[in-house]
């Protein structure tokens, strides 16, 4: 159950950073796309950002823990929005794409990204 709650809130901050960053954009396979359609492509993405968070991430964290230290943990901004935009490239090739346009977009969808999911996170338990 949390693991859908959690990409659920996921799904909401990829939405809302598509909504309030110019550069990064949601598009599905239908041209038209009714709300469904739009949720959909909004669930796939979320479930791919996910897998990315999930694998590469930790990965990415280990190899830049200098970076971090040295940038008092700041660096983790541009480590979020390296997999926001690995997402985007993933994205390209199937039918459900996020669009990422250039570094500061990445960079402000990594801002409003990691805002919501704290501040939803913060209502959803963990099970510690």
């Amino acid at each position: 159950m949390t693991l859908l709650l959690r990409l659920l809130i996921n799904g909401v901050a990829i939405w809302l950073a598509s909504v309030w960053v110019g550069g990064i954009e949601i598009h599905g396979p239908a041209d038209p796309a009714t709300t469904t359609d739009k949720l959909i492509v909004i669930a796939v993405i979320t479930v791919i950002f996910t897998i990315v968070n999930a694998l590469v991430k930790p990965l990415v964290k280990l190899l830049s823990l200098p970076l971090v230290v040295l940038t008092l943990g700041l660096f983790l901004l541009v480590v979020n929005a390296l997999m926001l935009w690995l997402t985007s490239k993933i994205t390209e090739h199937t039918d459900y794409q996020l669009h990422v346009n250039g570094f500061w977009a990445a960079i402000w969808g990594a801002i409003i990204i990691t805002l919501v999911n704290w501040v939803l996170g913060i209502l959803v338990p963990d099970e510690d």
